[in-house]
This record gives C-alpha cells, sequence and structure tokens, in this order.
C-alpha cells in the first residue's frame, strides 16, 4: 500500500472507532444514548475472539456477542459508569481492509474516578457492511502508555 492510501485508510478507521463506534459504546453504557445491547453488532463482527487473563473464546452468534457487551456494561452500569478516558492509543494499518487499534481505557464515573482501567487490542476488518472488530484482547493495567501496559502484561 502506499503511503497516500495508508493515511486515508488510518482516517477513516480511525474516525469509525474514535468519533463513531466509542461515542456509541460510551453513550449506551451510560444511558446517554437509548438503544437496546443489540447496536453492537453495528461494531462487532459474528463471529468474535475476545481473550483475557481470566478468558479466551469464540462468540459464535449474536445472543454471545451481545451478552459480552452486557457483562462490560452491567458492572460498570452498577458503579457509576459516565465516560471513558484514552489515556494512549495507537492505530497501525496492515491494507485496506485490516487495521488494529490499541488502546488504554480508563472507565470513569462522573466525578472523574477510575472504575477500571484497560490495555485493549482491537483486530478490525471492512466488510460489506463496513469496519468491524473480529477481535478483542484485553488485559487490566495501570499504565498510563500502550508501551507500559503490554510490558507489564508479558
Amino acid at each position: 500500500m502506499d503511503g497516500a492510501r495508508d493515511d486515508a485508510v488510518r482516517t477513516e478507521v480511525t474516525h469509525w472507532f474514535f468519533d463513531d463506534y466509542l461515542p456509541t459504546w460510551v453513550g449506551v453504557g451510560s444511558g446517554e444514548i437509548a438503544r437496546g445491547p443489540e447496536f453492537i453488532l453495528d461494531y462487532w463482527a459474528v463471529p468474535l475472539h475476545h481473550s483475557s487473563p481470566a478468558s479466551r473464546e469464540w462468540l459464535l452468534d449474536s445472543d454471545a456477542v451481545i451478552g459480552l457487551l452486557e457483562s462490560n456494561h452491567d458492572p460498570l452500569q452498577a458503579q457509576g459508569y459516565s465516560y471513558t478516558a484514552v489515556p494512549d492509543r495507537k492505530v497501525t494499518v496492515y491494507h485496506e481492509a485490516g487495521a488494529a487499534i490499541e488502546v488504554i481505557w480508563s472507565r470513569r464515573r462522573a466525578d472523574h474516578s477510575e472504575i477500571e482501567r484497560l490495555a485493549v487490542h482491537f483486530e478490525v476488518a471492512r466488510e460489506s457492511a463496513g469496519w468491524r472488530i473480529v477481535g478483542i484482547q484485553d488485559v487490566p493495567t495501570t499504565a498510563d502508555s500502550l508501551d507500559a501496559a503490554w510490558r507489564a502484561a508479558s
């Protein structure tokens, strides 16, 4: 891929992820957007692979993918989730239909106190319906940078 094409894909996938997916995920999770959990199927592919230190699983149908969202949203909502800060992020473009996005999520209450902090690696693919997350790997962290988070996790 040439530099201009790489830049165009990077701009597109970055906009989709940070200006569409993240605000929607946060808005539904915080109750500011009145949509049911099935909204996630606009962003997460079926099947979807998810792994963390506690679990590794293929989510093979829509119900399982929605269940993963609910298992993330429910405990956050119980603790007064309001928004997600992003202390660090990185976008890697592989080609026109594939990229990776890495972030530090700092999930917070309205008073800015932190509920949890995760380092997350998302594999994303362009499908006929647009960009979709096809794989998620996450690890709890206290780090502010991805380099520190991944070093601590290994």
